[in-house]
């Protein structure tokens, strides 16, 4: 059954369903693939290889936000060498490879120009199915990137060809993606304090 399923008679009895329904949403994330995702994110700021990242829509804005934190943040107080660039960020190369090519491929068309083998991407998607990601998801395995994908719903084909599959069971655009949201800080985060001096993480605010 979907999410909502009815009506509520105010936002807060709404609210009270809808943050269950997150908890219940971020639970469901397999942590295994959780650290293997980290594993992979650590090698590559460590050896300066760089770390794509892509999305439509709230999607856009997330690979946005995460080539903020993990680029920035990564790098504050560790010798971490966060190399992170959000494919859905240059509106103006965006456009013309819609206008000019095609819209699926405004993601792809970018990699085969930045993209090196030993690189990663990041594709995030709430239905994992849209097609200019899963473009970019096939090129970057032929091509001999590591491949994390962020799901929902079904999963979709980003979720099936990916190397890591960080899949959030839900079926609620919002609530899939507050808990990508959450993953991707939980990321940031994790990989920031690892690389710390251990007595200074509690000095900082994170």
């Amino acid at each position: 059954m979907s999410f909502p399923e009815r009506s509520y008679a105010n936002s807060g009895e709404f609210a009270d369903a809808y943050f269950d329904q997150v908890h219940q949403s971020a639970l469901s994330v397999d942590r295994s693939a959780l650290r293997k995702a980290a594993s992979v994110l650590s090698d590559a700021y460590r050896s300066t290889r760089t770390v794509f990242v892509c999305g439509n829509g709230g999607s856009a804005a997330m690979a946005n936000h995460l080539a903020c934190d993990h680029l920035k943040g990564g790098q504050t107080d560790t010798d971490l060498q966060p190399r992170v660039t959000s494919l859905s960020s240059n509106l103006s190369l965006i456009s013309a490879i819609a206008n000019d090519i095609g819209f699926d491929e405004i993601f792809s068309y970018q990699l085969r120009t930045l993209g090196d083998a030993g690189d990663v991407l990041i594709s995030i998607s709430a239905s994992g199915d849209s097609d200019n990601v899963v473009r970019a998801v096939e090129w970057a395995k032929q091509n001999g990137l590591a491949t994390i994908a962020l799901t929902g719903f079904s999963g979709g084909r980003s979720g099936q060809l990916a190397d890591i599959h960080l899949h959030v069971e839900g079926d609620n655009y919002g609530i899939v993606e507050d808990v990508h949201q959450s993953v991707m800080h939980i990321l940031a985060q994790y990989l920031r304090f690892a690389a710390m001096p251990p007595g200074l993480i509690a000095q900082r605010k994170f």
